[in-house]
């Protein structure tokens, strides 16, 4: 791989305490020779205090010029920066200072790893991501890209919600139930996961389409190929919204006749790699963790 010159560190203000991951990998890559800047990657609450020895810079402005983009937390951190980064094709690289971790690429105690960076000793794997547009009448009310699942749920009411999905125009699962997830493989070991869904590998192509706690036995999960495009709407029977959020992100309120369009985004999320490991070593070493 080209070597890198300019890296941006995002850390998690409320994971990494005192900045003391951030601040031990400054060092490191300073003196690598690489530059680098540090950016939050979201607004702390203004009663957290700031160290006065860290200069934060501005991500929007920093972004477009990095050659790679390092993020400390758990994989909520990299999702949340997944969007902003693939769009200005930035590589990210995960720091885990969370639980599970699928996605990081190396834990608190490897910093060391990251002198690889400058000599361009990395690998770049590519993780598919999904398209998400919600239609109401003929216009479209919410378009987003993600890197692991749109939810549709029945929000926090005890009732059930009735959602209808059709691959292609064809008819494909109709259930009630708590919601839907479609997922891409890399977001099979998160929600999917947990509601009954397989574990698929990320090089798949495939769009895992899973049900939540269906109170139909007939409904399971379909593995759908990732040249599939996927509707789901609220069926007559269900009387009341559903939301729709994506990487868990800010839900939106969709009603009857409101029409959630998924396929295969064209963009691709570039996860940055400094070790050869199976998919399958992560994964057993994750679940033996936990």
């Amino acid at each position: 791989m080209i070597a890198v010159k300019r890296v941006i560190l995002t850390p998690n203000p409320y994971r990494d305490k005192n900045f003391q991951t951030v601040r031990t990998a400054v060092s490191v890559l300073e003196q690598s020779g690489l530059e680098v800047r540090v950016c939050l990657p979201f607004e702390v609450d203004r009663t957290y205090d700031l160290p006065k020895d860290i200069r934060f810079s501005r991500l929007d402005k920093e972004l477009p010029g990095a050659d790679m983009l390092i993020c400390f937390g758990g994989d909520g951190t990299i999702l949340h920066m997944a969007k902003t980064a693939t769009r200005h094709n930035v590589p990210i690289l995960g720091v885990n200072i969370g639980n599970l971790g699928f996605m990081a690429e190396l834990e608190s105690a490897e910093l060391q790893e990251l002198k690889r960076i400058a000599t361009g000793d990395y690998t770049i794997d590519e993780r598919m991501m999904l398209d998400v547009t919600v239609m109401r009448d003929r216009d479209i009310i919410f378009h987003d890209i993600c890197l692991n699942d749109v939810v549709i749920t029945k929000g926090a009411v005890a009732r059930i919600v009735h959602l209808a999905v059709e691959c292609d125009g064809v008819r494909a699962m109709e259930c009630g139930g708590d919601g839907m997830i479609l997922a891409t493989p890399t977001g099979s070991t998160a929600y999917s996961l947990s509601a009954g869904g397989p574990i698929v590998e990320p090089e798949a192509h495939s769009i895992l389409i899973t049900p939540i706690c269906a109170h139909d036995v007939a409904s399971r999960c379909i593995v759908a190929s990732d040249r599939r495009v996927i509707t789901v709407e609220l069926t007559k029977n269900a009387r009341r919204n559903a939301y729709l959020s994506v990487d868990g992100g800010k839900a939106l309120r969709m009603s009857m006749g409101d029409v959630a369009t998924v396929k295969k985004s064209n963009l691709a999320t570039k996860l940055v790699r400094l070790k050869e490991r199976s998919f399958y070593d992560v994964i057993g070493a994750k679940f033996k963790d936990n």
